[in-house]
This record gives C-alpha cells, structure tokens and sequence, in this order.
C-alpha cells in the first residue's frame, strides 16, 4: 500500500511540472506577397464562401458538408463545416471587419476534440499592384491538452495548411 502512494505521488508530482512548463498560447501565422492590389483580395478574404473556394482544407474534403449562415461578409456571419477526419467539423464567425485592411473570426473546432482560436487576415498595400496577406490564427492550451503540445508542434502542425492555402489563392487570384 506505503508503494502504492508513493507510485501515485511520484505520477502527480510529474503531471504538475509538465502542466507547468507546458506551453500555454500558441500563435500559427504565414503571409504572402500577391501581384494583385488590395481590392481584389479582398473580396476574397472578406466572404466566407470566397474563402472556401481556396482552403486547404475544403480540398481534403470536396465533400464535407458546408452551409452559411447570416449575411457573408458581415459581422456575425458564420461559416459551418463537417468533414470526414481530416477536417472534422466546425465553424468560424466574422468578429470584426476593418473595412480592406483586416479580418477577425472565432474558429470553433467541435471534433474530433472540442477547441477554440481566434483567426486573422491582415492585408496590407504594398503598391498599385502588390499587396501582402497574413494570415494566422492564437489561441490557449488547456490542461490536459498543453502537455500533449510538449510533444507537438501546432507550428508544423498548422502551418504547412496555411502556407497550402495561400498558395490557392494567389492561383486563383492569377487565374481570374
């Protein structure tokens, strides 16, 4: 029994120096320069259904269920998603619009596992024809999930659907 105690606390000890030093935030970003003013991207980064057209992960699923609900492009407006296991299902709401220059939306993941992020597209003018697209997503890592992160990078984990997903839209934005 004192064996099994000690087995225990030795366990708990362990589990609370990795919660403490697991990673609490993470923060996934990736840009890209277009040959395109800002106006024209724009229009597809502010919808939506724009933004279906050149995700990454609409092309792992080109079956998934997808419907909109509110006004696209607006505040409030919600994208809904269920996918096979690749993209699970979900769905992202417009927070704040600046009008050509900024979008803010909540990313709501309900499976495979329950987590929430705050997404972004930043656009900025570089010239007549140029402009750069950011786009990343932040969130927090919640017990018991920061530990796992110890052992995972959201960074490579992410990043490469983001950089995919860029891609697609400079192509289809040279294909217009």
């Amino acid at each position: 029994m004192y064996t099994l105690i000690i087995i225990l606390g030795i366990v708990l000890f362990i589990v609370l120096v990795l919660a403490l030093i697991a990673p609490k935030n993470y923060h996934v970003y990736r840009s890209i320069e277009l040959n395109h003013p800002t106006s024209k991207v724009w229009e597809h980064i502010k919808y939506l259904e724009k933004q279906t057209q050149w995700s990454p992960w609409s092309r792992k699923d080109p079956n998934m269920e997808q419907k909109i609900i509110g006004t696209d492009g607006t505040v409030g407006a919600v994208s809904y998603w269920n996918g096979n296991k690749e993209v699970g299902e979900g769905e992202q709401e417009i927070t704040k619009i600046v009008e050509g220059k900024r979008v803010e939306q909540d990313l709501r993941f309900l499976k495979p596992y329950k987590s929430e992020s705050e997404c972004y597209m930043d656009l900025i003018e570089l010239g007549p024809n140029k402009s750069k697209l950011t786009w990343g997503f932040a969130g927090q890592n919640k017990f018991p999930m920061s530990i796992m992160m110890l052992f995972m990078n959201m960074d490579k984990m992410v990043g490469k659907d983001f950089e995919q997903g860029l891609q697609n839209l400079k192509a289809q934005l040279q294909g217009e």
